[in-house]
């Protein structure tokens, strides 16, 4: 605390104080690093929160950076006519805000492929969905449908393809949905008719 006292600072009210044997030190550039000086090591993040901290705004008027013989950043105080190497800034810094990316999904679990599709043109697409007939699989044939693409329903039974294939034809009347049945005995059987 003397420290800040010479720069001309009173106590930084700050709840995260230093440990014992370590100090706060700022690069050219305004970013805040912390010296051990028992372990004679420097790191970024602060020894007890773990946060990284920048110095906000300029200098105080008066104040001046500057750089001595061995390249270490020291503070002129021109009002006070002194020298300090204890960035007066320091007193207001800022934690940088973490570098974690935000990992949320656009879409989950409880999204549907109308939703996922919406503003989609999926004109002169060809799309093969299996198990077209029901669930998942209709939904999603229903929705690629509805967006322009040509929807192949690959499923095991023709009657239970069709059906679907009807209702998804009924429920835009105005635009035409493009779907096929194809059923499926086989992999073999599935991949001979795509080559017609």
């Amino acid at each position: 605390m003397s420290a800040l006292r010479y720069a001309g600072l009173d106590d930084t009210d700050s709840e995260d104080e230093l440990p014992p044997g370590w100090e706060e030190r700022t690069t050219k550039d305004g970013w805040v690093y912390y010296a051990n000086h028992i372990e004679l090591k420097t790191q970024w993040d602060h020894p007890k929160t773990g946060k990284k901290k920048r110095v906000a705004g300029d200098l105080p008027y008066g104040w001046e950076q500057e750089t001595d013989e061995n390249g270490l950043v020291y503070f002129v105080d021109h009002i006070n006519k002194r020298t300090t190497y204890l960035d007066p800034r320091l007193a207001f810094t800022v934690e940088e805000a973490s570098e974690k990316p935000n990992i949320r999904q656009r879409y989950d679990g409880n999204s549907a492929a109308m939703e996922i599709l919406q503003g989609r043109d999926l004109s002169g697409k060809v799309v093969i969905v299996t198990g077209a007939n029901s669930g998942i699989g209709y939904e999603t044939a229903r929705s690629l449908a509805l967006h322009g693409a040509q929807v192949v329903l690959a499923c095991r039974n023709r009657a239970r393809a069709s059906e679907a294939t009807q209702k998804i034809l009924e429920e835009w009347p105005t635009k035409t949905p493009s779907c096929k049945t194809n059923e499926l005995y086989g992999l073999r059987v599935f991949m001979v008719s795509l080559k017609n």
